[in-house]
This record gives structure tokens, C-alpha cells and sequence, in this order.
């Protein structure tokens, strides 16, 4: 009774034009965002962004099939994507970082090509490596090709796919369209563990997924352009069926997941996606606004709100920087905006009283540390958490140790890790920077040993010395 009425709810709210999900007992207000300056200016339709170990960012851009690199507020050219086909809705599309890109130096791409949409690697130090292709086959058209990628806390690759205009892929399992795929980074085969042993298929019966994001529970989160009724925001399941083309929106029928929150397609076409503060926050192209979602524990826990109404057009994603801010990426050069000067451009979005980019936040000296590894034969995880023992809040926290042996970090989640010899790093995520006196955050990784794997002797949290 309590999900029908919660449904009833959300209806009643979303049948005017624009109108956003209204929640029963509203429990949370997103935080309001503010623009703290521009990061760079001048991009040729963009899409994607994904962040390096050094703070720099990699953008991609589908007309031109080029990377650029973005540092110091200037956009460098370091390689054009051999193969890339623009046209439409196709293109240069989703890019994705290694985890272990200290070590390994691998880019992702996804893109249009001659005869379909594909995912590759490619090595990059200063300029771009040749492809390897990990997953093609991916029906192209000049609509619904998906392309968004995101590595997950599992250190595996998510991918998005479109229908690619025909519907009817969205529920083949055979086919890779219309679906999320979850594939292992290294060869692109179906990862181990997923639905249907030896299928990359995570979750079906999707029109077009534009936006990916994990929570900080490790919940997948995932935008849907609809068609003529409903845009959604979905919450994903393994195994799952999303519905389309048999439904749109919520229909409340069994067979489907039905959306956390539907939007009419005039006031969203939901693209890439972030999840920080609570809030799943959506960049809409038609909309032209930023769409913040409260949730909690994998369900609406608010009113969903929007800013930026009109003010810098067609947004094309939103997603967690380094410094815990976010960026937010305009998409008016694509053929269907109205370019304003200086466009396509990237603003860096701040809340209330964080620190700006280029001061460091202080160091406290206030912490505690608890490292806890599983170790087996070569291998070992580490769970690490950060206490804070002070009495004033940590906004964006960096901590720093030694390893005594020869330890190396492959994989890391909830953090941004990085490694020099035996010197390790660790940077906050986009929606854990933030420690409240006697409050904690976690994170983890995995790695590789030879010899003895002993415990790091001591921690530095912002420069500060932990217990």
C-alpha cells in the first residue's frame, strides 16, 4: 500500500510539462550549487570527461574524434581516435580512465565507426596509443547510440548502450544494444559474476542510457531519454528489464523496474549523470538545467529541483572533479544548441563555503586511521578509514603513506589513488570529502605483493599526522 500510494504520488506531481517528481514525507533539499569560475572555454561539441591521477582532465569530442587534455584552463589536443565516424547522434563518445592508470596508462573510448559503435583502449602518456578493440558490434545509427562508460567500485567496466532506432534490441538479450553492459577491462568479454554466465548483458530494456553513476554504497546510477512521454532516472539491478519499448515511464507493471523519478521530456533529456551530497545530480540538453535528485539508501528522499534554468543552454554532463567540486559541461555546439561566445565551455560548481581550487584545505593533524588488509598468496585488499578526532570539519581530505615493501595498487573505489615507488596517495571522491568531527569515511583497493605485506607505519591526512 505504501509503494502504490508513494506511485499515485508521483504521478499526481509529474503530469504538467516540466514537473518533477513530488515524494511523499520529503526528508532532504539538495544543495543549491554555485558557478566558481570557468574551467576552459572553446570545446567542439564534448561529451565525456574523465579525470587523471594528476588533477588534469581528458575530454572528448564527438565531431572532431579528438582527446583533450585540460589543464591550467587551457585545452591541449593529444590525439585523434583512429576510426572515429561522426554523424548524427554518433561519434566520438564516452571515455573512461584505468584505475590503474599510475601503472598501466590505459584510456577507454567508445565511439561510432564505420560499421558500428565500439569500446577500445589505448595507451596514453603524452599522446595517444593505438586502439585495441575490446567490444564491437555495437549497432550504430544516427540515433540512440548510448556511449557512456564508468568503472565500477569492482574495478570492472559499465557501458551504455542505445537501440540504435530499433527498439525491439532493447529487449533481445542476444543483442548488445539497448542494454549496460559490464565487461572486464582487459579483453572486454562478459565480466565474471554477470546475469547470464558469458553475456556482458548487466540490464536490459533500455531506449538510450546517457548517464552513469555510482553511489557511494556502490549502487549503479543511470539517465534514459524517452521518447515523446516520460525521461527517467533509474536505479540499476543486475538482471533487470527497464521496460522499453513495452513501457515508458512508470507503468507499475511487474515485468519492469520502473524509473525513481520521471521527467516530461521538454524540461530533461537526461545526460551524463553524478552522484555527490546525496544527490544524483542530471545534466538535460533539452532541458537546459541541472537536475538534482536527494536519494537515500536507492530511493527518492526529496523534491527533485533544478538550476541553471536556460541560463547556459544544452548541458551536456555533470560529474565529480578531484578537488570535490563539480564540473558541468555545456553541449551547444553539437548541432542542435544555439552557441553563445566562448562556447562549448566547462563550469566548475562549488556549495556554500568550500575551499577554492588552489588553496589546500588545512591540515588538521586530528585523525585517526584504521587499515585493514585480506591477504592471500601475491594478492590483498585493504578496507582503510579515515576518522576525524578534531573539532573542525574536513572539506576535501588527501591522505598520504609509505608502503614498507613492494607493494603495488591496482585497483582502488571511493578514492582516487595514486602511486609513486612505495609513496601512496589518496584523494577524495566526489561525494566522501567531507568529514564532520567524529565522523568517518572509507575507501579501499586492491593490490599485488611479493615477500611480506606488512601495514603501512603512519598516515598523513592533509599534511597532518594520524594515529
Amino acid at each position: 500500500m505504501k509503494r502504490l500510494t508513494l506511485l499515485v504520488a508521483l504521478l499526481t506531481a509529474l503530469a504538467a510539462p516540466g514537473a518533477a517528481a513530488e515524494p511523499v514525507g520529503v526528508q532532504a533539499v539538495p544543495p543549491t550549487p554555485q558557478v566558481a569560475g570557468t574551467v576552459v572555454t572553446g570545446l567542439n561539441s564534448p561529451w565525456a570527461i574523465a579525470f587523471l591521477p594528476d588533477g588534469s582532465a581528458l575530454v572528448s569530442e564527438r565531431n572532431s574524434g579528438q582527446i583533450k587534455r585540460i589543464a591550467n584552463g587551457t585545452a591541449t589536443s593529444v590525439g585523434t581516435v583512429p576510426g572515429v565516424v561522426a554523424g548524427g547522434e554518433g561519434g566520438l563518445l564516452g571515455i573512461a580512465v584505468s584505475p590503474s592508470f599510475a601503472t598501466d596508462r590505459f584510456v577507454y573510448a567508445y565511439f561510432t565507426a564505420s560499421g558500428d559503435n565500439r569500446v577500445v583502449r589505448m595507451a596514453y602518456n603524452t599522446s595517444l596509443g593505438q586502439p585495441q578493440v575490446l567490444v564491437s558490434g555495437i549497432a550504430k545509427s544516427s540515433i540512440h547510440n548510448g556511449g557512456r562508460m564508468t568503472f565500477g567500485p569492482d574495478g570492472l567496466l559499465y557501458i551504455s548502450t542505445g537501440d540504435a532506432g530499433t527498439s525491439s534490441n532493447a529487449q533481445n538479450p542476444n543483442s548488445p544494444n539497448g542494454k549496460i553492459l559490464r565487461v572486464t577491462p582487459a579483453t572486454g568479454a562478459a565480466a565474471p559474476g554477470n546475469p547470464v554466465s558469458g553475456n556482458r548483458m548487466w540490464s536490459m530494456g533500455h531506449r538510450n542510457v546517457q548517464g552513469l553513476a555510482f553511489d557511494g554504497a556502490g549502487r549503479l546510477w543511470a539517465s534514459e531519454f524517452g521518447q515523446n512521454t516520460w525521461d527517467e532516472l533509474n536505479l540499476i539491478q543486475a538482471g533487470r528489464n527497464y521496460g522499453w519499448p513495452t513501457v515508458e515511464g512508470q507503468a507499475g507493471n511487474p515485468n519492469f523496474v520502473d524509473p525513481i523519478v520521471q521527467w516530461a521530456t521538454s524540461a530533461a533529456s537526461p545526460s551524463g549523470i553524478a552522484f555527490s551530497r546525496d544527490t544524483v545530480w542530471l545534466a538535460a540538453l533539452g532541458g537546459t538545467r541541472l537536475w538534482a535528485v536527494p536519494v537515500s539508501n536507492g530511493a527518492l528522499n526529496g523534491t527533485p529541483v533544478n538550476f541553471f534554468n536556460g541560463t547556459y543552454g544544452r548541458l551536456r554532463l555533470v560529474t565529480n572533479a578531484p578537488d570535490g567540486s563539480m564540473w558541468l559541461m555545456t553541449n551547444n555546439t553539437d548541432g542542435r544548441g544555439t552557441p553563445r561566445p566562448g562556447d562549448d565551455r566547462i563550469l566548475r560548481l562549488t556549495f556554500g563555503s568550500e575551499p577554492p581550487p588552489d588553496d589546500p584545505p588545512p591540515a588538521t593533524g586530528a585523525c585517526r586511521v584504521t587499515y585493514a588488509p585480506t591477504t592471500w598468496q601475491d594478492g590483498f585488499t585493504a578496507n582503510v578509514t579515515v576518522t576525524n578526532t578534531g573539532t573542525a570539519a574536513v572539506s576535501g581530505w588527501t591522505l598520504a603513506w609509505s608502503f614498507a615493501g613492494n607493494q603495488r595498487i591496482t585497483s582502488a573505489w571511493n578514492a582516487t589513488v595514486t602511486q609513486d615507488g612505495t609513496a601512496v596517495t589518496a584523494r577524495n571522491a566526489g561525494h566522501n570529502g567531507s568529514i564532520p568531527p567524529g565522523g568517518n569515511q572509507s575507501f579501499g583497493f586492491q593490490g599485488t605483493y611479493s615477500g611480506s605485506n606488512a601495514a603501512p607505519g603512519a598516515f598523513t591526512l592533509n599534511g597532518g599526522t594520524c594515529t
